[in-house]
């Protein structure tokens, strides 16, 4: 299992857009991809998941990677995180 941590610099932390991509980014894994905020737990392949979080700015989330190709994905995710939210 790999995780991360990240906080949320978006202004609308996590809404409809980069959630449907990121939902989007981790069907393309095997891996289980979990999001964590606040002790609650989401499936990144879901989107009313992700965005039920209620991730706003400042918020850290703590990103939970878990298969056969959770090297690989864990770094797409990082990578989306910084780069979209």
């Amino acid at each position: 299992m790999k995780s991360i941590s990240y906080t949320i610099t978006d202004e609308l932390g996590i809404h409809a857009r980069p959630a449907g991509l990121l939902v989007k980014l981790a069907g393309g894994y095997q891996s289980a991809i979990t999001v964590i905020k606040d002790g609650k737990e989401a499936n990144a392949k879901r989107i009313m998941a992700l965005m039920g979080l209620s991730a706003t700015k400042g918020t850290e989330i703590t990103v939970k990677v878990e298969g056969p190709d959770e090297d690989e994905a864990v770094r797409a995710v990082e990578e989306f995180l910084k780069a979209n939210l």
